[in-house]
């Protein structure tokens, strides 16, 4: 079931790569169903909180109608930041499933444990590496082409 959920998030994924943006897509699931889609767009917008968590989470409280998402699971395909992390805690999503970890920003698991933190009222289990393989290789490649394309640039 998670992995075919991830997909969709990996989908996401590729729209935010197609506009040149970090592919990182993201999902929220109530009852079964996609209720909200969203990836990154930060380079896009020129705004720092359009993360793809961040633009799920926006349109998932606009179709349940309430800011609060309690019976919802959100699939990203990387690890949440700080910014994403306080966003899940503070809407009240119960359940994140993650692909790739991220050693350098991630604070589900890897810097830290936000989600899990005792001190807060609400705190969220979390599943990762789910399709982890497959998110952070496109995260690989992506970087990898960025970098060849600034070494040609460079060198012209």
């Amino acid at each position: 079931m998670h992995e075919e959920f991830m997909k969709h998030a990996m989908e996401e994924a590729k729209k935010a790569e197609a506009i040149g943006e970090v592919p990182i897509g993201a999902i929220i699931v109530h009852d079964g169903k996609i209720i909200a889609r969203g990836h990154n767009r930060r380079e896009t917008t020129q705004n720092p909180l359009t993360h793809a968590e961040i633009m799920a989470i926006g349109e998932a409280s606009e179709k349940i109608g309430s800011w609060r998402l309690e019976d919802c699971t959100l699939y990203v395909t990387l690890e949440p930041c700080v910014m994403c992390s306080g966003a899940i805690v503070m809407s009240r999503i119960p359940h994140v499933v993650y692909g790739a970890e991220d050693p350098k920003g991630g604070t589900v698991d890897s810097l830290m444990n936000l989600l899990g933190e005792p001190r807060f009222n609400h705190r969220a289990t979390v599943t990762g590496g789910v399709l982890e393989k497959e998110c952070s290789s496109m995260l690989t490649l992506f970087f990898k082409k960025l970098r060849e394309a600034r070494k040609r640039r460079a060198d012209n």
